[in-house]
């Protein structure tokens, strides 16, 4: 995971989302503090976390490398509830799954919250199996609670989790660690959730996820190729078999199964009644998906060794039973009386072939090594996509190209409208491109005012603004220059009309969804034998 990470992490571009963690987390502590009272709080603590990361070198390598190292890590505690929950080989098997799954590497390589998100949220629910082994709920809490405010819709672990006991048919003590723990997260993210549904107009551009949407959601977790999908969705139904294991104990596939399923379930129908849903919000449940698969193959193999002519079952004890309580190894004893060949003790027994410390025959190693191989296949066949996902044409959009076009078009002393004000997002992560422009609307900076993008003038002095300009660069959203939607603000209302209005579009270099257009003043085309002449730029106000 940590190798197909680092591939191609500078992709020499970062989108909206990335640039606003960029510009946001540069901010001093008490400016990021104003911003999250108005919007994006749901993302604060991740902006503190990075805030140090960004200070020590600001670029995009560095954005992304938590997400880097929070997947390598959300891939090792996979690992560790395979094994766990089954046997080393399929820990192994189901680490290596996630590490390959394009889902996965998209997200490692975003300068976004959700990649550390899925760790915390897969070291909970490994805490969660060790506190019902007999383990600490209060860790888990505490790992829990620190996930729910990295992202407020990771709570929907909670009810992943009281399924697994459930099915588990734990018994009351269990259940009362439990319920101990969900209380006190519940309880620490009551400041979030208040002040998140103050600023619920973020998400106002959500629809409501369809049949679709779920179907695609499962194709990403196990595997975007036919052929891999069909797979991994065969080994997955095997993996369901054990759902319900012994009284007591939680199985794989009842862990498995409802952290893969119960969030973005849940979320798809909350969203029925108001759009929340977005993938990368589930991100975390992926963790499952991986595990099922691997308990499948391991059911599997199983099968296959029975079956094999000559073939016989290994005589191994349960993982559980090769560890003590505190999770140390063991000896293996025989306590029967045994002929050492000179007393006269009962003969011993026949012993099984020796067990190496995974349980298994010594050379046994060729079925975990044939797993291996065959995920190595399966990465083959998604490699295309995950080498696509490095273009940052991918991206919703690429900020560094329309910043580069504005800085080879635009010069020192040009006016710039942005429209909407989102679009400004292009000369706070670039800069540099936009040094010594005027911006037309802006009236006060975002790390000023406490917003994202700046706070704008009003209607009237837009116009006072405009009416003295006869050319006027505009880096705008397509959509929103065809028509195909309309701004709420009258800010936003009153750009648009100006520009139809009293000016005539010219240049154009369209980068994605946001283009950098050149406008000229109806009057200087009109009396001029060019069609677009260029006049002398304004002096600054």
């Amino acid at each position: 995971m940590l190798g197909l990470g680092l591939w191609g992490l500078d992709r020499g571009g970062m989108w909206r989302d990335e640039a606003v963690t960029f510009q946001v987390a540069r901010r001093t502590v008490p400016q990021i503090w104003r911003l999250l009272h108005g919007v994006d709080a749901v993302h604060g603590l991740y902006y503190l976390l990075m805030h140090p990361v960004l200070g020590v070198r600001p670029g995009e390598v560095v954005l992304r490398l938590p997400s880097v190292c929070a997947a390598a890590l959300t891939a090792g505690l996979v690992a560790g509830l395979g094994a766990r929950l089954v046997r080393p080989r399929v820990g192994l098997w189901a680490g290596l799954l996630y590490a390959i799954t394009p889902m996965a590497g998209h997200y490692a390589q975003e300068g976004r919250s959700y990649a550390l998100v899925a760790a915390g949220a897969t070291g909970a629910t490994l805490l969660f199996v060790r506190a019902v082994q007999g383990g600490s709920w209060r860790v888990y809490g505490v790992v829990l609670g620190l996930t729910c405010w990295l992202h407020e819709f990771a709570v929907l672990l909670l009810l992943a989790h009281a399924v697994s006991l459930a099915l588990a048919r734990v018994g009351a003590r269990v259940w009362r660690g439990w319920g101990c723990a969900a209380g006190a997260v519940g309880v620490a993210l009551v400041p979030m959730v208040l002040v998140s549904r103050a600023q619920s107009a973020q998400v106002a551009w959500l629809r409501e996820p369809t049949w679709e949407t779920a179907g695609g959601l499962l194709r990403t977790f196990l595997g975007p190729t036919d052929g891999v999908y069909w797979a991994c969705l065969g080994l997955a139904v095997v993996g369901l078999v054990g759902l319900v294991g012994r009284r007591g104990e939680v199985t794989c596939a009842g862990v498995a199964l409802p952290l893969a399923v119960l969030p973005p379930a849940v979320l798809m129908l909350v969203s029925q009644v108001s759009p929340l849903y977005v993938d990368r919000y589930v991100l975390y449940a992926l963790s499952g998906a991986p595990l099922l698969v691997a308990a499948g193959a391991e059911r599997v193999a199983g099968v296959v060794g029975r079956l094999r002519p000559g073939g016989r079952r290994v005589p191994t004890l349960p993982h559980s039973r090769l560890r003590s309580s505190g999770g140390t190894p063991i000896a293996l004893r025989n306590d029967c009386p045994h002929d050492d060949g000179e007393s006269g003790g009962s003969k011993r027994p026949p012993q099984p072939p020796p067990l190496s410390k995974t349980g298994l025959l010594p050379g046994s190693a060729l079925l975990p090594l044939t797993g291996v191989l065959l995920i190595a296949l399966a990465l083959s066949h998604q490699l295309p996509l995950l080498r696509d996902d490095r273009d940052p044409g991918r991206r919703p959009d690429d900020l560094a190209v329309v910043a580069r076009v504005a800085g080879r078009e635009v010069g020192d002393g040009d006016s710039v409208l942005f429209l909407p004000a989102q679009t400004r997002n292009a000369a706070l992560a670039y800069p540099g491109a936009f040094r010594g422009v005027r911006d037309v609307a802006l009236a006060e900076s975002g790390a000023g005012s406490g917003s994202l993008y700046g706070r704008e003038v009003g209607v009237e002095s837009l116009l006072r603004r405009v009416a003295g300009l006869d050319r006027v660069w505009v880096v705008a959203d397509r959509d929103l220059l065809a028509g195909r939607w309309r701004p709420r603000s009258p800010v936003e209302r009153a750009k648009l009309a100006v520009l139809a209005e009293q000016f005539v579009p010219g240049e154009e270099s369209v980068q994605g969804d946001v283009t950098v257009r050149l406008y000229v003043r109806r009057s200087v085309v009109s009396g001029s034998s060019r069609p677009l002449p260029v006049p002398p730029r304004p002096a600054r106000w």
